[in-house]
């Protein structure tokens, strides 16, 4: 059952087994906290922690504009209140975003972490595409929401998995739209800082899926290679959404490299 903190009234799921360090996950952008309930599941004897981002979900937004430091200090915020030291981040699309500007600045609360399906140094035509698709987002939600869904799983995975196409489908259509396109415009308005990802000295993994359209393999790579001793795993047969349709993978990748920061502490 979901909770919600006395500050930012961040909705929140945590499920507290021991001492260990708390695998948190941030969604992306016009999602919300349940698309890792799949990795909750698989996880279910580790300490997780799960949330929705600031105007997502159950979690309201009270600003006008938003920024990094805005997810920065919501996610700080959360940890403190629940009292956890140390915690393993796992950010996916924005929020791997969020998660590389938190390690930037607190890299003295990361175990671990794991960037998935991250942006990095988008060409002028890629920068194109995804303007040109906010302002689509702007005039014809619906049409844009199975535009999304369309980059961000195969064509038979959402064949054979129409129950979970419609769950991620009622996600995008349920977030409160004004809201949806602040954020949405903070991923659009991206520019990467490499002075920001050399701050990064966390235990770090760069993972994408290999069809994934918008973050490319080519963009993990060289996020990969900038940042200082990480390593690149490539999802074989995924897209955008590979926590999703290929589980399977993406959570022995991730429980391999989160027991490997173990054995590193």
């Amino acid at each position: 059952m979901s909770e919600t903190s006395e500050k930012y009234k961040t909705s929140y799921y945590l499920s507290k087994k021991d001492d260990r360090s708390t695998i948190v996950f941030i969604h992306g952008v016009g999602l919300t906290k349940e698309i890792w309930d799949q990795q909750i599941e698989f996880f279910k004897n580790h300490n997780t922690l799960t949330y929705d981002l600031l105007g997502h979900g159950k979690t309201p937004l009270e600003k006008a504009q938003l920024s990094f430091e805005d997810y920065t200090k919501q996610l700080l915020n959360l940890i403190d209140e629940l009292d956890l030291k140390k915690i393993h981040l796992v950010g996916f699309s924005l929020g791997s975003l969020i998660a590389r500007h938190f390690a930037s600045v607190h890299g003295d609360r990361l175990s671990s972490l794991i960037l998935h399906g991250s942006i990095y140094k988008r060409t002028k035509e890629q920068k194109r595409i995804v303007e040109n698709r906010h302002e689509i987002q702007k005039l014809h939600g619906p049409a844009s929401r199975k535009s999304s869904l369309r980059r961000w799983f195969t064509p038979e995975f959402a064949k054979k998995n129409q129950e979970i196409y419609q769950k991620i489908y009622s996600m995008l259509e349920n977030n409160d739209f004004k809201n949806f396109l602040k954020a949405y415009k903070l991923f659009v308005s991206y520019e990467d800082d490499d002075e920001i990802i050399n701050k990064i000295k966390t235990n770090t993994l760069v993972t994408t899926g290999q069809f994934d359209v918008g973050s490319t393999p080519d963009m993990a790579k060289n996020l990969s290679n900038q940042i200082e001793g990480s390593k690149y795993i490539e999802i074989k047969n995924g897209k955008h959404l590979c926590n999703i349709e290929c589980d399977k993978d993406f959570n022995k990748t991730i429980e391999l490299f989160i027991n490997q920061s173990y054995d590193k502490a």
